[in-house]
């Protein structure tokens, strides 16, 4: 692996020119014909009565999944130029048409699901039997069965037009709010303004001044935005609401379970395994407290670091670490990992202007990754690294599949992200040179339980109780952060002495219109990708080439299906979520154990 690595991704590799790139704009013209061609051939199709007549549909399934695939490609790349600079208006702009080449091709996909939906039962066997179209059954099949449910295809094809300057618009809204908040900091180098992502970095700060003022300031400064915020979240659940209303749809859960291919038992006894386990957790914060000379924690000392890992880590250094842990578990992920380092996939320069969080996201044209945070050094930053080059190896899986199946829901893309975040962690946990570091590590590695057992059930119960009550009327910024306070004692079992009442406005995740309820799949993944740890942990390294088996089949099963497959495993039971669970209190028991006070 090359030495020094860039603190920036390469985009001109994908399309040169950024915002004012000509080739992409080519590439957009082409995919707004080759959709406009798409219309025709669909509007031209009628339900096969026979076998033979399914063959006139080949090329309109390829159609599809190459304007499927160049979509991802068109939308991600405008994604990652706004990211990079929120003040990018081309970016803006962009991001907007492929917005709308979108909305063209939900409404000529949903055209064709119709043509779905309208062959007969006896053709469809034969139809999903051809050889040609066996690999994409189980996609069209549930294209299919969701078409019976939703209104006429006229309507959806409407709907989802509106949805550019309405749903999504409010989306976009929302990325201009997050780009206009600039929050005071002072240190040596003196005052200066921080993008929300530059202060979010300082609110685990190891120091408690520098985290308490940020705090003040962090709330302050969405406390000035939340009136402008709750507008957004309630015109975004107002869509989805009516839209929902209009398929005959009561669950609001419905449609996000669909999208993440899990049933609602599933869920639930997810749920009720973490409430049970909720209890180690507390132990764990009253512990924290005390190490942290605190009477108990408030919502921004959660974060807070323990032990004596305080120094910043090198990003160079970072990236040797992770490379190596992967090889411990899979020569595969580590060679994969020194690829997306040595081709600049990555930006995680700290500056102004870039948008807040981590994400990874993969162009299926170009076979190739990218992946953004904003680095400082903590080994919370590390943690993201993993978990997003998780989430590149899954996709470098899943490459060489029909478009189709590359569309694997977001619990299961969490698996794999979290699953090499575990990798990282147990690692470093177990090569620790002192109590103190292992303290600390094993202080981070409970840290993520904490998210995703409070801090995302939080957001969970935050957003069921906001659509009941969005159900009878607007729902303003003093309730919304009234219902957030409220989820956030029930989730943290009331052990935190304060709490963030604009956290509902702060974070972006209630505001992605692509998956709605963007919040529980992180939990399923990162139960399930526990689960897969202590599976991993007692078959060896011969785990590896399952565990790649069970990400290439993600596009195209169930998460009950794929697990049965895989694993031989119920969901709707609670007994692989309480295995995970296990794992999880193990590390609990062992920080309680090395933080008592005579030890």
């Amino acid at each position: 692996m090359k030495q020094p690595l860039s603190l920036t991704w390469d985009l001109d590799s994908i399309f040169p020119g950024g915002s004012a790139s000509a080739e992409f704009e080519h590439f957009l013209k082409q995919l707004e014909t080759d959709i406009g061609v798409l219309d025709q051939q669909v509007a031209a199709a009628a339900s096969p009565a026979n076998i033979e007549s399914t063959r006139q549909l080949d090329d309109v399934i390829a159609l599809l999944q190459s304007c499927s695939g160049r979509l991802v490609q068109a939308s991600e790349f405008a994604g990652c130029l706004g990211a990079q600079n929120q003040q990018d208006k081309g970016a803006v702009r962009l991001s907007s048409k492929v917005a709308g080449l979108r909305a063209d091709f939900e409404g000529v996909s949903s055209k064709f699901d119709d043509v779905l939906r309208q062959t007969s039962d006896e053709v469809w066997q034969e139809w999903m039997a051809r050889p040609e179209i066996a690999p994409l059954k189980f996609v069209l099949s549930e294209s299919r069965d969701l078409a019976r449910e939703k209104m006429s295809p006229e309507l959806e094809a409407f709907a989802l037009t509106l949805a550019v300057d309405g749903y999504h618009g409010w989306s976009e809204h929302y990325e201009t709010i997050v780009g206009s908040i600039q929050i005071p900091y002072e240190d040596e180098e003196g005052t200066r303004l921080l993008s929300a992502g530059q202060a979010f970095n300082k609110l685990d700060d190891p120091d408690p001044k520098v985290r308490e003022a940020m705090f003040r300031k962090w709330e302050e400064a969405w406390g000035g935005a939340a009136d402008y915020c709750a507008d957004t979240l309630n015109h975004l659940a107002g869509f989805r609401l009516n839209l929902y209303k209009g398929r005959g749809w009561e669950d609001v859960l419905k449609e996000p379970l669909a999208i993440n291919r899990m049933s609602h038992k599933s869920l639930d006894t997810m749920w009720d395994v973490i409430t049970k386990a909720k209890p180690a957790l507390v132990s764990y914060l009253s512990r924290k407290a005390k190490l942290l000379g605190l009477e108990s924690l408030s919502w921004v000392d959660v974060e807070a670091p323990v032990g004596e890992f305080s120094g910043k880590i090198p990003y160079d250094q970072a990236a040797k670490d992770i490379v190596a842990q992967f090889r411990n578990f899979s020569p595969k992920l580590a060679d994969f990992a020194e690829h997306a380092f040595d081709s600049n996939w990555i930006e995680v320069e700290d500056r102004p202007g870039k948008r807040p969080g981590g994400f990874c996201v993969s162009f299926p044209e170009s076979k190739e990754s990218r992946i953004f945070m904003t680095y400082s050094g903590t080994p919370s930053n590390v943690s993201t690294l993993a978990h997003e080059l998780g989430h590149a190896y899954h996709s470098y899986l899943l490459e060489d599949l029909p478009v189709f199946n590359q569309n694997y829901a977001m619990n299961v893309a969490e698996t794999a992200s979290t699953f090499a975040e575990v990798i990282v962690a147990d690692a470093q946990v177990k090569a620790a040179a002192s109590s103190g570091e292992k303290i600390a590590l094993l202080e981070a590695k409970i840290q993520n339980s904490v998210a995703f057992f409070m801090n995302i059930h939080a957001r969970f119960l935050f957003e069921t109780r906001f659509y009941e009550k969005r159900k009878q009327g607007l729902v303003n910024a003093e309730e919304l952060s009234a219902l957030m306070v409220e989820a956030q004692k029930e989730a943290f079992c009331g052990i935190l002495s304060e709490y963030h009442p604009h956290f509902w406005a702060s974070k972006l995740h209630f505001y992605i219109t692509d998956v709605p309820f963007y919040n529980f799949p992180y939990t399923v993944g990162y139960m399930f990708s526990t689960g897969l740890y202590k599976i991993a942990l007692q078959e060896g390294t011969s785990f590896a080439d399952k565990y790649d088996s069970l990400l290439r089949d993600t596009g195209i099963m169930t998460l009950e299906d794929l697990v049965q497959k895989h694993l031989g495993v119920d969901l709707t039971q609670p007994d692989f979520w309480q295995g995970a669970a296990d794992l999880i209190i193990t590390d609990i028991n062992e920080f309680m154990k090395l933080t008592e006070p005579s030890a």
